[in-house]
């Protein structure tokens, strides 16, 4: 079992149990292998395989794709993400976006790909994340959008109830609703003006220099290739793949 390189270490175990669904001594609960479980889809998305190609020491590859589809419906991977990022550092608030390719496997879900935040831009068929992290580079919230938004639509529900001292942005994110919201929350806005501003603003630049926190947040969640591109044909499973890898960077 050596050769799978497992990344749920007994410590991180010890963490990840608790808020996991069953017990061991539950009869008929298959809590037992919750632990491989997990390997299993740690292994899918740091490898960005197929679940057909799941490896058998992992166990049956359809059981272990149907538990992780009832695991993302339920918010169960999102419950880990909140229970290994608690605190967040807010002295100050990093939002961008990035964008990630979607494969052509990720297509053919109900609804078509616009509702599983699958869009078109120059790079094809693509998805959006646009991610809010603390002072320390830590993921607080992400939100999925298709390949050809705006970052600016995922601000308003990343920022809602957040509160912190100042946020960094870069000058894509000039809007004066969205510095009016911040003057109203008696935060500061550390984001460039853009150019065609008829009246420029003055900001930080000393402070804007972290903005890099966010860029490299998104380069080490893109070490999984399962995230790097987007393998999942709902946006829930991309998400809980998101949820899943972010606890792992959370917990370290």
């Amino acid at each position: 079992m050596n050769e799978h390189r497992f990344v749920v270490s007994d410590i991180l175990w010890q963490r990840l149990e608790p808020h996991l669904p069953g017990k061991v001594s539950d009869a008929g609960v298959t809590a037992k292998d919750n632990r491989l479980f997990l390997e299993a889809v740690f292994w899918r998305v740091r490898t960005g395989s197929p679940w057909r190609d799941l490896p058998p020491a992992f166990g049956h590859w359809n059981s272990q794709f149907r538990r992780f589809r009832r695991w993302a419906r339920s918010g169960i991977f999102e419950r880990l993400f909140d229970a290994m990022s608690r605190d967040p550092d807010l002295e100050y608030a990093l939002i961008d976006g990035t964008i990630v390719q979607a494969h052509q496997k990720a297509t053919g879900a109900k609804g078509g790909p616009q509702v599983q935040a699958i869009g078109r831009s120059r790079g094809g068929l693509t998805t959006k994340i646009v991610a809010l992290v603390d002072a320390l580079g830590n993921l607080v919230r992400f939100l999925l959008l298709p390949g050809q938004a705006h970052d600016m639509k995922g601000v308003a529900p990343l920022i809602r109830s957040v509160s912190f001292d100042a946020l960094l942005a870069d000058k894509a994110f000039d809007a004066d609703w969205l510095l009016q919201d911040l003057d109203q929350r008696g935060s500061t806005a550390v984001i460039p003006p853009k150019a065609n501003r008829k009246i420029q603003r003055d900001y930080d630049v000393e402070v804007y220099k972290w903005r890099h926190m966010v860029e490299n947040y998104f380069a080490k969640i893109k070490e999984f290739r399962g995230i790097a591109t987007r393998y999942d044909k709902t946006d829930c499973s991309y998400a809980a793949c998101w949820n899943l890898v972010a606890a792992l960077i959370a917990s370290r």
